[in-house]
């Protein structure tokens, strides 16, 4: 793997010496264990510690197969779905690896005692399948995390209906937490040429999916103008869905959970903010009962900073806690577009206010292939940036990991997987100079104040 990151990280190499290193016989990689998976049963969930499942060891390397292509994974990130990977939860994962592998061919191949997890990467192709035509091996890229397998005519008109549509790296196997991964060419997306490796992986799944979430006619098809409520608005999820609030000509009402949150929200751009930790927001008066009053507070807070409007908008991925509100202060006729629950799954509202006023609730997945490329566009163009706030090293997953199991976070948070130190990877300083500001925003320490990264030698 050395010679790897060496021949990548020189100026002077090109394609061809990529392609003569060969492919490694194994790689190191973050999985769970198939005997684990009941582990943490009758535990609650917020005693479940991931360092408790997820182990770091090396696993044979996968030979890409006809659409497939091997990537040397040189950063990933820590995503939602790989906190639910390492506790377990809502269902251990080995279930959907047992179902995908039912398909035969190629598919089998994903049903192991371990699975590699992980739904995000930047990289290098270092091999590519029969039949890819539009990757060579060289190709800096990063990776879309929906595969499907378009057998289907559902499938034809968005990809996400096809019933054979699965989150790569949650669902299937040999995902971007490791040092090489497995996707298929239709996943493969370019890298932004500004950015570094760890800034790069940050943005794929959260940005897409809060693009098509928002922005396309599959989810809540926002306008110049709107009034778009956001959740969690500087989180891994929110934090996108306020950028392309704001480069849509649309008036965020960002809701965070501390100062340092809200200022993060400010230094976005956003200035319609509420702080719901400081101004005392419990929805729930118990585990069985919600408070109208309190949705009828939060509603007239957000007429106060609308100047009299309700919201068109409401970008939902809290789930339980926050859904009854949420379907409350849309405005008539408005829109509540929701995914990921990460509050819980099990979502209460009064349907009066949904029915009378003819609100509309969307469901919203993810992306399909043209909304990810849509949205990574944004990213190269430097119209959208990432919110990295911190990176961890391949060993140290389960910290990563666990930050965001304990909210201990804001943005994204990477892992270096292949890269040996922070800051590699970039191709276009003179560009990357102009939004150096915005790429660093969310970063814990900021880096002219960060500790001097020691270098490292990849195993």
């Amino acid at each position: 793997m050395r010679e790897l990151v060496e021949v990548i990280e020189s100026p002077d190499s090109v394609p061809a010496d990529v392609a003569a290193l060969g492919v490694p016989e194994s790689f190191r990689a973050a999985v769970l264990h198939k005997e684990e998976a009941g582990m943490f049963e009758g535990m609650e969930l917020r005693d479940r510690r991931p360092a408790d499942s997820l182990h770091i060891q090396e696993v044979p390397t996968p030979t890409p197969g006809p659409g497939e292509v091997l990537v040397a994974v040189m950063a990933s990130a820590v995503n939602y779905n790989t906190v639910w990977s390492a506790l377990f939860s809502p269902v251990p994962t080995f279930a959907a690896l047992e179902r995908y592998a039912r398909l035969g061919g190629l598919a089998a191949r994903h049903d192991q005692p371990y699975h590699v997890i992980g739904s995000d990467l930047a990289g290098v192709v270092l091999k590519c399948g029969p039949g890819v035509r539009r990757w060579g091996t060289g190709d800096r890229v990063v990776a879309h995390c929906v595969s499907v397998e378009l057998e289907h005519a559902e499938g034809h008109g968005d990809p996400m209906l096809d019933p054979e549509q699965r989150i790569w790296g949650y669902e299937t196997n040999y995902g971007g937490l490791a040092q090489l991964a497995l996707v298929k060419s239709t996943q493969l997306l370019p890298k932004a040429e500004h950015l570094t490796w760890e800034e790069a992986a940050s943005p794929g799944l959260v940005n897409s999916t809060a693009y098509r979430q928002l922005v396309t006619q599959n989810g809540a098809g926002m306008k110049q103008g709107d009034n778009v409520l956001v959740w969690g608005a500087v989180g891994g999820l929110g934090s996108y869905a306020t950028q392309l609030a704001l480069a849509g000509g649309a008036n965020p009402i960002c809701v965070v959970s501390s100062p340092e949150k809200a200022a993060l929200a400010r230094e976005m751009g956003a200035e319609l903010i509420i702080d719901r930790k400081e101004e005392g927001y419990r929805f729930w008066r118990d585990p069985h009962t919600q408070d109208p009053k309190e949705w009828r507070r939060f509603g007239a807070r957000i007429r106060e900073l609308t100047g009299g409007e309700d919201v068109d908008i409401v970008f939902e991925h809290p789930g339980r806690e926050t859904f009854g509100a949420s379907v409350y202060v849309t405005r008539k006729g408005g829109t509540i577009v929701t995914c990921a629950s990460t509050a819980g799954y099990t979502h209460e509202y009064d349907n009066r206010y949904l029915w009378m006023s003819l609100k509309r609730i969307v469901g919203s997945h993810c992306a399909n292939y043209r909304e990810a490329w849509q949205a990574n566009r944004l990213i190269a163009k430097g119209r959208i940036h990432p919110t990295l706030s911190r990176t961890y090293a391949l060993d140290e997953v389960a910290q990563a990991v666990q930050s965001i199991h304990r909210n201990e976070h804001h943005g994204k948070v990477g892992v270096r997987c292949l890269a040996p130190a922070e800051g590699l990877g970039v191709t276009a300083p003179e560009f990357r100079a102009l939004h150096e500001s915005a790429i660093n925003r969310f970063r814990t320490p900021r880096p002219e104040t960060a500790a001097p990264v020691l270098s490292e030698v990849a195993a």
